[in-house]
């Protein structure tokens, strides 16, 4: 880690001294590292579309991509971007004064699509699937309006997770938030580089930073998500088993095609027995 003052990049400037902090630190860019790494997601000359919400998990993903950045560890260029979607009352001075105070790189776009999803959503019902949709196409074409080859995230392990469980209750599929998509056009990559990290560990960097969190208040806000409650239920495991969260992750990367039941991920009709084992000696 950079110690001095002028080796640091501003999103670093005021980082707690503690060791605590700095094993923290350590342990999300190794993290982060590790999942760029293993998934591929580093193309010379690339320049990534670093997508900022104002949550804790976005300013994490910012602050370790440029750490590796400042290392040499990741040789793409960063571009900030925030959508402001028009929610009623979001503070839109905040992240522009953020990312010129932290010398970021950044295009800060107004799309009203708050006033889209409350039209088409009927009152009671969860805006989640429609509003993504919104933004996904919004932060597709400032991508290719920006020059960008990916689209950067992000969701961390237990977003992940949980879609992961969401999918298996309530979509009768085995899928989950892959850390490097590429989209249904062929032009984009979609990346997650905070895989790995656990959003508890992005909780303690962005408040032990003092980065200006804006919660979200169009959806986060709504009673009985259905990610809401299979949050509650990983919650559950995670206190009676310390480390559930950990070993099922682990599980979405150990896959077993022969030992599942899809038929288009392995051969069965065409699984053979060998005729010509001899067993006579048993």
């Amino acid at each position: 880690m950079f110690d001095n003052a002028d080796d640091i990049h501003p999103l670093f400037y005021g980082a707690p001294k503690t060791t605590e902090f700095k094993k923290l630190r350590k342990r999300i860019v190794q993290n982060v590292r590790e999942a760029v790494d293993q998934y591929g997601m580093i193309e010379e000359g690339a320049k990534w579309l670093v997508c900022l919400s104002g949550g804790k998990d976005s300013y994490t993903l910012l602050a370790v991509l440029y750490e590796l950045k400042w290392r040499g560890l990741l040789p793409v260029e960063l571009v900030a971007c925030n959508l402001d979607q028009g929610q009623p009352g979001f503070p839109a001075t905040v992240l522009p004064e953020f990312l010129e105070k932290m010398e970021v790189p950044h295009r800060i776009e107004y799309s009203d699509t708050y006033s889209i999803v409350m039209d088409k959503i009927p009152q009671g019902r969860t805006f989640c699937a429609l509003c993504s949709r919104l933004r996904r196409g919004n932060l597709y074409r400032i991508a290719r309006e920006e020059g960008c080859s990916a689209v950067v995230l992000g969701h961390h392990r237990d977003d992940i997770l949980e879609t992961f469980f969401m999918n298996l209750f309530h979509g009768g599929r085995l899928a989950t938030m892959p850390p490097k998509l590429l989209n249904e056009e062929g032009d984009l990559f979609v990346y997650r580089p905070l895989a790995h990290v656990a959003e508890a560990d992005c909780e303690r960097f962005a408040r032990a930073m003092n980065y200006p969190i804006i919660p979200c208040d169009l959806c986060g806000s709504q009673d009985g998500l259905q990610r809401q409650q299979v949050k509650q239920i990983l919650d559950g495991w995670e206190k009676n088993s310390p480390g559930r969260r950990n070993v099922m992750f682990k599980a979405l990367m150990n896959i077993r095609p022969s030992h599942m039941l899809d038929p288009k991920l392995f051969d069965f009709p065409g699984l053979m027995r060998d005729l010509n084992v001899d067993n006579s000696n048993e």
